[in-house]
């Protein structure tokens, strides 16, 4: 085996020490942790250091890589040992880290880096994940049936986080990896899932099944498809299929609307990068207002904030009405001619941020009517009335975006702020009509 391999393995094994917090307690956890660091430390030279050390290492002759990896590690069971932080969270994050990186290195021994060695990363990831959850529950002595759901959800959603920032940052900032993924299944830990170990293992294999289908078709890159696999996963499990249709809508529609007569934005200079295939910041920047709508639906109603439900579903319905309205509106209106600034109302050249056209905006107004359409269909909360507001919020989020990008884009804000900007406003107000209707009620 190559070295990248035997170092991954090395690290595997490291990880599987985690078990030792649940077996022993954290004061032996502190000691070993403890005792690992100094040993890197010490080693210098050898086979050992050669074993374990990553390139960077080299110039320095110390074993940075594990004694950061260790750290994270430990910042995780401080979480546990002051805080609430579930002991089986720390143990499946750390596992499913060092496993994931272990499959994936025996994986690109086969194939090139891309899709298949991510699919690695998330299948061994996610089987460590799963297994060091189930062996901390039983050591614990905690109730395995009941806790069955939370466990795949929190392996599978760690998962693809873990993927998905390995694929945007260094493949060495395991210890960044190791906390962002630990806060994540801690914050999903005290939600509850409506749904059994079937539903989620159906849910998963319907978001990744859609999300190789984007990533097939060129409307999302590797980033982009495992950022939407994540969120639908989320919105499925803490809100149900009504939700991931309303989202799914967006990213299905949206995406085929970049290809619209693709050859011709090319031509003009206003086409998407990479073949109009959507990364993770454009899926975050019209997708981040969703999921917090998400989480907030879940969290009230496990009664952890004090919020009515039904507020959180017409945010969420809201911002992704305002997200489909605007991508339809840009990407429509790019084709056309004779683009007005919106806030002077003077000709400006097509792809001119804040430009806008009659074809666009029309367009971004049937984007938003399929958002309440279905809102309407799937939610027995969303009533005619609600539809026309989740209609009107997608529009406002619009125009909010189009005024944004002739004022602030470009030089305080990014396309992506701008996004984020105009989703939020979107929810705001979808949500601020609905709690103002319920008032005067």
């Amino acid at each position: 085996m190559t070295a990248p391999v035997w170092r991954a393995g090395a690290f595997a094994v490291l990880s599987t020490l985690s078990l030792v917090l649940p077996l022993f307690g954290p004061e032996i956890g502190l000691i070993l942790g403890s005792v690992v660091i100094l040993g890197a430390l010490v080693v210098t030279e050898g086979r050992l250091f050669d074993l374990l050390a990553y390139p960077d290492d080299y110039e320095d002759g110390r074993l940075y890589g594990v004694i950061a990896f260790v750290f994270g590690a430990g910042i995780l069971g401080f979480f546990t040992t002051a805080f609430s932080m579930p002991v089986s969270v720390l143990v499946g994050t750390v596992v499913l880290v060092g496993y994931g990186n272990l499959a994936e290195r025996l994986a690109r021994r086969r194939f090139d880096q891309g899709v298949r060695s991510v699919a690695a990363f998330c299948v061994g990831g996610a089987v460590a994940g799963v297994a060091g959850q189930i062996a901390t529950i039983s050591i614990t002595g905690d109730s395995l049936e009941s806790a069955l759901p939370a466990v795949l959800f929190l392996a599978a959603s760690g998962v693809l986080l873990a993927a998905l920032l390995r694929d945007v940052l260094l493949l060495y900032d395991d210890p960044v990896i190791m906390l962002s993924v630990g806060l994540l299944l801690w914050l999903l830990a005290e939600l509850e899932t409506a749904i059994g170990p079937v539903e989620i293992l159906a849910a998963l294999a319907v978001t990744i099944a859609l999300g190789y289908v984007s990533y097939a078709l060129d409307t999302a890159s590797i980033a982009g498809m495992l950022t939407g696999v994540l969120l639908g996963l989320l919105t499925i499990v803490l809100g149900g299929y009504g939700w991931f249709v309303v989202l799914i809508s967006f990213f299905g529609i949206g995406g085929l609307s970049t290809k619209f007569r693709y050859d011709e934005k090319e031509s003009r200079g206003v086409a998407e990068d990479n073949a109009g295939a959507r990364g993770s910041g454009n899926v975050l920047g019209n997708s981040a207002v969703g999921l917090a709508a998400v989480l907030g639906y879940a969290a009230s109603s496990a009664e952890i904030v004090p919020a009515e439900s039904e507020l959180f579903l017409f945010a969420f319905a809201g911002s992704v009405a305002a997200a489909m309205s605007d991508t339809l509106s840009s990407e429509v209106g790019s084709v056309f001619d004779e683009p007005l600034l919106i806030t002077t109302l003077e000709p400006v050249d097509p792809g001119t941020d804040g430009g806008v056209t009659w074809q666009g905006t029309l367009a971004g107004f049937v984007g938003s009517a399929i958002v309440a359409a279905l809102s309407f269909g799937f939610f027995t909360e969303v009533g005619a009335v609600g539809a026309a507001i989740i209609a009107a919020a997608g529009f406002v989020g619009m125009l909010v975006d189009s005024v944004l990008g002739a004022t602030l884009e470009g030089t305080r804000l990014g396309n992506q702020g701008v996004n984020f900007l105009a989703t939020l406003s979107g929810a705001i107000f979808c949500a601020l009509i609905v709690l103002s209707m319920a008032a005067l009620a």
